[in-house]
């Protein structure tokens, strides 16, 4: 792209199961959307519907964009290849240079749970806010730094993957912890992820539910499910009170399927206080603004409106 302003983008959201496209204007309104199923363990074939996808909104447009993907791993700054992505077939592969030369332009990659945390601090709930932590809680645990309105990006990528810490302030039922994928036990994702809810209400219950349906009890005043909610949330304000003392963030966002329950937005900000290292917590904790769309929204947001290069 050369310099200037950019009057179209395209963010791609690449996932496991779907890649969804959409174009934002110069305001931030998305103007088009499209969907495709995401070719399953196929590297080349990925690719090739990446590219279809993109020109599919292009054509729809009448014009040519400038090009953000939100990836389910992260691009090495070591190796140029991807690593730590759970789409297994793009590990190892230099996707940003397979993108860029299947379009012919350059192509801006990201983790997916950063192009969250960038679309909510542009516009989003954490719009205006100089620190915002966008935290996702779903099928894992993930997360991003927006610090004035840039990502926050370090040596290894791997800024914002609070989902790899040990949870903080174990009880002793909660040692040594789950065994997880990375191969550690413990992890802050193997108690905050759904399937992490699932199991501790399976574990003190002995009924097999999953996160959706135990928010939904808990909803409906299921003492179970309420207590079940009350011990993940105090887990969560655990580990946010890690984040805010590490990074102090003016907003924490959070995204994902849990995100939804409404509960965690009442409960967390009044547990947090006796873990941060404060007198007072300023912090605020937000639904996001834009839910699901905030994928694309981010990836398209990589080309910030004023562009060089």
């Amino acid at each position: 792209m050369g310099t200037g302003r950019i009057r179209n983008r395209i963010g791609i959201d690449l996932g496991g199961t779907k890649i969804e496209g959409a174009i934002l204007d110069a305001t931030g309104e998305i103007t088009h959307r499209e969907r495709t199923v995401t070719p399953v363990g196929d590297y080349i074939a990925t690719v090739a519907a990446v590219r279809d996808l993109v020109c599919t909104l292009e054509q729809r447009l009448g014009d040519r964009c400038a090009i953000g993907v939100g990836i389910p791993g992260a691009l090495s700054p070591a190796t140029g290849l991807i690593k730590n992505a759970n789409s297994t077939c793009l590990i190892g592969h230099r996707l940003d240079r397979d993108l860029a030369a299947a379009l012919d332009r350059p192509v801006r990659l990201a983790n997916d749970a950063d192009c969250f945390a960038l679309s909510e601090a542009t516009d989003g709930a954490g719009m205006g806010a100089p620190i915002v932590f966008g935290a996702i809680l779903g099928t894992g645990v993930g997360g991003g730094v927006v610090v004035h309105g840039r990502l926050l990006s370090g040596p290894n990528a791997i800024a914002g993957e609070w989902g790899h810490s040990p949870v903080p302030w174990p009880h002793d039922r909660e040692r040594p912890g789950t065994l997880c994928y990375c191969g550690k036990r413990g992890c802050i994702e193997t108690f905050l992820s759904g399937g992490g809810l699932a199991r501790d209400h399976l574990a003190a219950t002995g009924e097999r539910q999953d996160a959706s349906e135990i928010a939904a009890g808990a909803a409906a005043g299921d003492p179970s499910a309420q207590a079940t909610l009350d011990r993940y949330a105090d887990r969560l304000a655990r580990s946010l009170a890690c984040v805010i003392n590490l990074i102090d963030p003016h907003v924490i966002v959070l995204g994902g399927g849990l995100g939804r329950i409404e509960r965690l937005y009442r409960s967390v900000p009044t547990l947090w206080a006796r873990y941060v290292f404060s007198d007072t917590v300023a912090t605020r904790l937000l639904p996001p603004r834009f839910g699901d769309a905030s994928g694309v929204r981010g990836a398209a947001w990589l080309w910030p409106p004023e562009v060089s290069g």
